[in-house]
């Protein structure tokens, strides 16, 4: 296996090919389908298999509906819970490090980004139990910093995932910055950020679907950073 030398978190070769304007209509079919299915209580594995092997989805194009479908359930439960921007000045946020960190880089570098059915932006790329950083880590780090600002909140706390490698040297690299940055980020590595998130009484940041189902309150970051700082992007609607 040979090791990762990217430099950016952008489009995959064929994802041109792939996410064209000629593939959405199938794609939302698709997504569609998987979220009334999963509404049903199909697994996400059978349900998935169904739909993907119905319209003859590639790997990429069934992880990107998988990403972008939820149940009614989910989608009524996460509205409930989201926390509108405005609500936010004077409160304790806990930031999903890596989860958020990730699809800004993606969106910085011009990777395909997913408007999805729960409203959320989501990103197409995975760390896979190792994280490198790319040319646009110091960017995106400083891109949420701002948008964090612009929420007044009392506290940030941010968890990284132990078991991931080199979660330590982002951790370091988000509070060397937030010193340069004037910023009073709490940064702590974790074996189990999920459980550290959703046991917070926190606001939560995160896109995690596994996360969102769990949690009291959150918000939805990742659209109010792109919405306010990024005009050029490839975001493809499959809501």
């Amino acid at each position: 296996m040979s090791p990762d030398i990217r430099k950016h978190r952008g489009a995959h070769p064929e994802d041109r090919q792939l996410f064209a304007n000629a593939q959405l209509p199938i794609l939302r079919v698709a997504v569609r389908d998987l979220s009334w299915l999963l509404s049903h209580d199909y697994t996400i594995t059978g349900a998935l298999k169904l739909v993907g092997d119905r319209y003859s989805l590639t790997e990429r194009q069934r992880l990107a509906v998988s990403r972008a479908a939820c149940s009614d359930q989910s989608k009524e439960r996460r509205s409930a819970t989201s926390v509108p921007a405005e609500d936010l000045g004077g409160e304790d946020l806990i930031v999903d490090g890596f989860n958020i960190i990730i699809t800004v880089e993606a969106a910085l570098s011009g990777g395909v980004l997913l408007d999805c059915r729960d409203g959320c932006i989501r990103d197409l790329s995975g760390v896979h139990g190792s994280y490198r950083s790319v040319n646009e880590t110091d960017q995106a780090i400083h891109s949420i910093g701002t948008a964090l600002d612009d929420l007044k909140p009392a506290s940030i706390a941010w968890v990284l995932d132990r078991p991931i490698s080199n979660s330590g040297r982002l951790a370091t690299r988000i509070r060397d910055l937030a010193t340069q940055l004037g910023r009073n980020w709490n940064v702590e590595v974790v074996f189990n950020p999920d459980a550290e998130i959703i046991g917070s009484q926190r606001v939560v940041i995160s896109s995690d679907s596994h996360v969102l189902d769990r949690i009291k309150r959150w918000f939805n970051f990742n659209r109010y950073l792109i919405e306010k700082q990024l005009a050029e992007l490839w975001l493809i609607e499959l809501s």
